[in-house]
């Protein structure tokens, strides 16, 4: 029976700080990678037949690993439940080791050391990440699109231009959140140093309090937790989508929310299990488009949210899985964006191709 770990780590520092990153990634069990590597080949090329000369269907390939995975405590996860139950009943092919989180400081230094060997993560913070370990880490999909909404209490806002003048409630500093806010308040003509007031807070729960103490207020929130103020806050309004916004500038980019990465080591290492956990992991998002009601179940289950605000905030969540090069093209425009805007926001530099993991 595979076993799942399901760790919620304590929430630590809200800055985030690569500077002094390592990069000792040595995976857990990779003593046996050249002996399963030897017998893939020669698995590969065998070809058993029956008595009648038919050629016989050679079962899958599998590889003796379990997959260190993490997730943040949101959408990311939301689309991982059903992956994270058929290993629970044993039924994956791969088996999982999953560890969740409530922000991406407390995953970054657990994949770079070696400690997670796939993770969840805000997209920029993947190319970050690429950056300050000397490329390795590979970015393998897009799981989630803009789940970022403004929202209002007793304040007059229909459209962007509305929000010159006020103090925005936000998280994400330094992060996907921030960043999209930014950019789409520029391409509206709003100065977001001095035509608005963000004021940040470590988590959005802070934020649903605060709302709810105050007779007024705007705030940029991402779901579940838009629901979740929906449903606590009285006389709340979501008021603008981002990722509407984001989408009429015509850009040709997308709002890329998050992204699941995976060490570049792990990659080489354990190629049948990466193409098992993506093929596992987009059957787990689209079961969490069509069953709405089953994984919101499982949503409560592995402690994200209860299953009543998953299964009102899931079909807003926009989970979206791509890999390939549908992956490649959005998150290279995202990151392009974002580095015009702050080139530290990406690490630094653009990643170089071998950041996207393309399976041949």
């Amino acid at each position: 029976m595979k076993k799942l770990l399901a760790a919620l780590l304590v929430f630590a520092v809200a800055s985030v700080s690569f500077a002094a990153c390592s990069t000792s990634n040595e995976p857990g069990n990779d003593s046996d990678i050249n002996s399963q590597e030897n017998n893939q080949e020669n698995n590969s090329e065998t070809d058993d037949k029956n008595s009648d000369g038919n050629t016989e269907e050679i079962p899958e390939q599998t590889e003796d690993t379990v997959v260190r995975l993490a997730g943040l405590k949101g959408p990311t996860s939301m689309g991982l439940v059903n992956l994270l139950a058929s290993d629970e009943a044993g039924t994956s092919k791969n088996d999982y080791e999953f560890t969740i989180a409530a922000t991406a400081d407390e995953i970054n230094p657990l994949l770079i050391k070696g400690e997670l060997d796939v993770a969840a993560i805000p997209a920029n913070l993947a190319s970050v990440l690429y950056n300050n370990t000397d490329g390795n880490i590979q970015i393998l999909a897009v799981n989630t699109l803009g789940v970022i909404y403004i929202v209002e209490k007793g304040v007059d806002i229909s459209d962007i231009s509305d929000l010159a003048g006020k103090t925005i409630y936000a998280t994400g500093k330094g992060s996907t959140p921030e960043y999209a806010l930014r950019y789409i308040l520029e391409q509206n003509g709003i100065d977001p140093d001095n035509d608005v007031t963000i004021e940040f807070k470590s988590e959005p729960a802070e934020i649903v309090a605060l709302l709810s103490e105050n007779g007024s207020g705007v705030a940029m929130l991402p779901q579940p937790y838009v629901t979740v103020a929906e449903t606590t806050v009285e006389g709340l309004k979501t008021v603008i989508d981002l990722n509407s916004e984001w989408d009429k500038l015509d850009t040709g980019s997308k709002l890329v929310t998050g992204v699941v990465v995976a060490r570049k080591e792990f990659v080489e290492n354990y190629p049948q299990t990466i193409k098992n956990f993506l093929d596992e992991y987009e059957q787990s998002a689209e079961l969490a488009l069509t069953d709405v009601d089953g994984t919101a179940e499982l949503v409560e289950k592995y402690g994200i949210v209860k299953a009543a605000v998953a299964k009102k905030a899931l079909p807003y969540c926009n989970i979206k899985f791509m890999r390939g090069e549908e992956m490649k093209k959005a998150v290279s425009g995202y990151l392009t964006i974002l580095s015009n805007q702050d080139i530290k926001a990406i690490g630094g530099k653009l990643p170089e191709d071998d950041f996207y993991y393309i399976a041949e």
